[in-house]
C-alpha cells in the first residue's frame, strides 16, 4: 500500500508561527516550506571563522553581523531562508508579513558556506532569489572542498563576480573588510 504525502501551502504568516514551534528550520517559497539541513563541523567552523571575522571588522560602525539563525526575507520573490552569516547597516528592516518581528529585509551581505547537497540550490535559484534584495551589494559563497571565495558583487545595476583562491585575501566592498582565505579556512 502506497501513501500519498499530503501536500499544502502556507502564507508566509503560517510559515513564521510553524517556524516559531518548530526544533527544526525550513525555508520558504511559493507557499512551500521544506526543512534544512543542519552542516558538517567543517561547514559550521568556516561559518563562525567569517562571522568573526566580520564581527571584527564592523565593531563600532553602523552594520551588525548575524549567525544562521536570522532569517531573511526576499520580497520580491518571497524566499525565507536562512544564509549562514548576514550582515545589515544601518536600520533593521522587518519583513511587515512578520508579525514576530524575526525576518530582516535589508542585508547588505550574504554569505553562504556551500556543501555537496546545497551547492546547486545556493549558486543557482537562491543567488538568483538574493540578487534581487535591494539594499544587498555582496554575496560571497564559500568553496568546501578547496580554499575559495566567489563573491558576487552589485555595481550599479549589474553583478561581477570575484574569485578569491589560495592564501589571498579577499576585499568585501560591502562592509569594507578584508577576509584572508588562510583564517576563513583556520582549522576546518
Amino acid at each position: 500500500m502506497t501513501i500519498a504525502a499530503a501536500k499544502q501551502r502556507y502564507s508566509f504568516a503560517e510559515y513564521v508561527e510553524l517556524e516559531a514551534i518548530s526544533p527544526v528550520r525550513h525555508e520558504f517559497l511559493g507557499g512551500h516550506v521544506w526543512a534544512i539541513s543542519g552542516g558538517s563541523p567543517d561547514h559550521a567552523a568556516i561559518a563562525v571563522n567569517v562571522s568573526s571575522l566580520l564581527r571584527v571588522a564592523v565593531r563600532g560602525g553602523a552594520c551588525r553581523v548575524f549567525s544562521s539563525d536570522l532569517r531573511i526575507r526576499v520580497l520580491e520573490t518571497g524566499l525565507g531562508t536562512y544564509p549562514d552569516v548576514s550582515v545589515v547597516c544601518g536600520p533593521l528592516e522587518l519583513d511587515p508579513a512578520d508579525p514576530r518581528g524575526h525576518t530582516l529585509t535589508n542585508p547588505v551581505l550574504v554569505v553562504e558556506v556551500l556543501s555537496p547537497s546545497t551547492e546547486d540550490y545556493d549558486r543557482g535559484d537562491k543567488l538568483a532569489a538574493y540578487k534581487r534584495i535591494p539594499s544587498l551589494r555582496e554575496v560571497v559563497l564559500v568553496a568546501y572542498d578547496e580554499r575559495r571565495l566567489e563573491i558576487w558583487r552589485r555595481v550599479g545595476s549589474i553583478w561581477t563576480t570575484v574569485i578569491v583562491r589560495g592564501d589571498a585575501v579577499a576585499q568585501l566592498e560591502s562592509v569594507g573588510c578584508e577576509l584572508p582565505l588562510g583564517e576563513v579556512y583556520a582549522r576546518a
